[in-house]
């Protein structure tokens, strides 16, 4: 009885490790999936913005056509650049932008944290597409306009 305790107990810790090891390692591979996802959505986001340069077209007339005058933009990463690199010398008024990194970012505009009163607005663009969905859901709950993602905007001037 004394020599099995302790080879249960080792087989009883062996096991217990490889659980450890193997969840430890499901973790990574989801969080690498996600990351892969991610980047693919931005990728595919960008070479269809390109596309839409090319044919001579801009986001501008999306807005244009849906009566938006006034935006404000959620994420000001490197897709939240580039929209307002885009808009900010057409006649669709960018007025701020939205970031929960706000304390970490720079810009030429005005950055809101999503919680904080802001100025209304004729629509909100989401430019984190990949967390559309929750930052929707979340803005819904201050905004009193449409809060739209990014790709949908681009796919339909595409």
């Amino acid at each position: 009885m004394k020599k099995i305790i302790p080879v249960l107990t080792t087989i009883t810790g062996a096991l217990a490790g490889g659980a450890a090891v193997n969840y430890i390692n499901q973790k990574e591979l989801k969080a690498k999936q996600e990351s892969l996802i991610k980047m693919s959505e931005f990728y595919n986001i960008l070479v269809t913005w390109l596309e839409v340069k090319q044919q001579g077209k801009s986001l501008e007339q999306y807005f244009k056509r849906n009566n938006y005058k006034t935006v404000a933009i959620y994420g000001m990463k490197e897709l939240g650049e580039r929209l307002y690199a885009e808009l900010k010398d057409s006649e669709i008024e960018v007025k701020y932008a939205i970031d929960k990194d706000k304390e970490k970012l720079l810009a030429d505009i005005d950055i809101y944290s999503p919680d904080e009163q802001m100025e209304p607005v004729d629509v909100i663009v989401v430019t984190a597409i990949h967390y559309f969905g929750e930052i929707e859901r979340e803005m819904s709950q201050y905004a009193d306009c449409p809060v739209i993602s990014l790709e949908d905007v681009i796919y339909e001037i595409s």
